[in-house]
């Protein structure tokens, strides 16, 4: 899935967009401010995103397309690596995934928590599909004996709101745990911990003695 390269305006608008709308609510922002931020003329913003809901949707779904291609491409692993190896490195992408666009994440797993028609259309696709992934992954480290039974649902929650965290609640990571979710040495030391999580919940010490073998 390659995505097609955009042109300078449409970029100025995106990234004005994204400030505006973490700094002031979708629901704050006017187009105009955008135009301004942006400094474009307004009809670019009709003419690209059809509006401020299209503008909205298009964040979201270009958001999305790309946090999906980044689990998929881990998933397919599963045919050459062990389901603990994938699980980590999956992690891991989502991580750096999330980082390279921290601001957009920001924006986006804020609207995942409202009620609406395009949040309920993003449910049905791209999360779906993100629930299947990491379900098929977790059972069949189950089916290798590498991970303990479990509840999956339980543990996709756990998971995913370990990974997400840290972009919902940035002022509380910067200004009362003085963690910078912005610097790239949080996404290190982050991963490490995540992955000592996720051993101490999945991993079946009893029984997966010889069977985790690390693929380079």
């Amino acid at each position: 899935m390659t995505q097609q390269p955009i042109s300078e305006t449409k970029k100025k608008i995106i990234e004005a967009s994204i400030y505006l709308f973490n700094s002031k609510g979708f629901a704050g922002t006017s187009v105009r401010e955008i135009a301004n931020r942006a400094k474009v003329n307004i009809a670019h913003i009709s003419y690209y995103f059809k509006g401020k809901g299209g503008l909205l949707e298009y964040l979201v779904s270009h958001y999305y397309e790309g946090y999906i291609q980044t689990i998929e491409e881990n998933y397919f692993q599963l045919k050459y690596r062990n389901a603990h190896n994938v699980l980590n490195k999956m992690v891991l992408d989502i991580l750096n995934y999330q980082h390279a666009h921290r601001q957009l994440s920001r924006l986006v797993y804020r609207e995942v928590t409202l009620d609406s028609i395009l949040i309920r259309e993003v449910m049905t696709t791209y999360l779906t599909k993100e629930k299947y992934y990491l379900q098929s992954v977790i059972e069949k480290g189950i089916e290798e004996g590498i991970f303990r039974k479990g509840f999956i649902p339980h543990i996709i929650i756990q998971l995913r709101s370990l990974l997400h965290m840290p972009y919902l609640q940035p002022q509380y990571m910067s200004e009362v745990l003085y963690i910078q979710p912005h610097e790239t040495y949080f996404v290190h030391q982050y991963y490490k911990e995540l992955k000592n999580w996720l051993n101490s919940l999945l991993l079946d010490n009893q029984s997966v003695e010889g069977k985790l073998v690390v693929s380079r």
